[in-house]
């Protein structure tokens, strides 16, 4: 299972064609760069690999227990690099979907705003009723 990594640093590597996910602990560079171009119909042309130990982290057993400690799971990341002009899209917007955003804002902008004159209109003819 070949999961994206959506960080700072990931996005940052985009500008050199690379793209960084987590995959599973026995996976090699081979099985990684096929999966890579069969899923997201990519050319790979390198990839590399880091297995990172998880970190310790401590818990408590209550007052008068003794504390102790505990790893987070390890887990193995690698560094793909695409061919120049090749995108992953797991990482960008689409700029449709981005449209789509700021049309939705600007339609309950108006109905906020309709709604609000409505309010104005209703209370001012109260108080002349009154």
């Amino acid at each position: 299972m070949i999961t994206p990594r959506a960080t700072e640093k990931a996005y940052a590597a985009q500008t050199k064609n690379q793209y960084i996910f987590f995959v599973p602990k026995n996976a090699s560079k081979q099985a990684i760069a096929k999966a890579i171009s069969e899923e997201f119909k990519v050319t790979v042309l390198g990839v590399r690999v880091a297995n990172r130990k998880g970190k310790a982290t401590r818990f408590s057993r209550g007052k008068h227990a003794y504390p102790g400690v505990t790893y987070r799971e390890d887990r193995k990341v690698a560094y793909i690099t695409v061919k120049e002009g090749d995108k992953i899209p797991v990482f960008e917007e689409p700029a449709a979907a981005k449209e789509e955003k700021k049309a939705d804002k600007a339609e309950k902008n108006t109905e906020k705003k309709e709604k609000k004159s409505a309010k104005k209109t209703s209370t001012k003819a109260e108080k002349e009723t009154k």
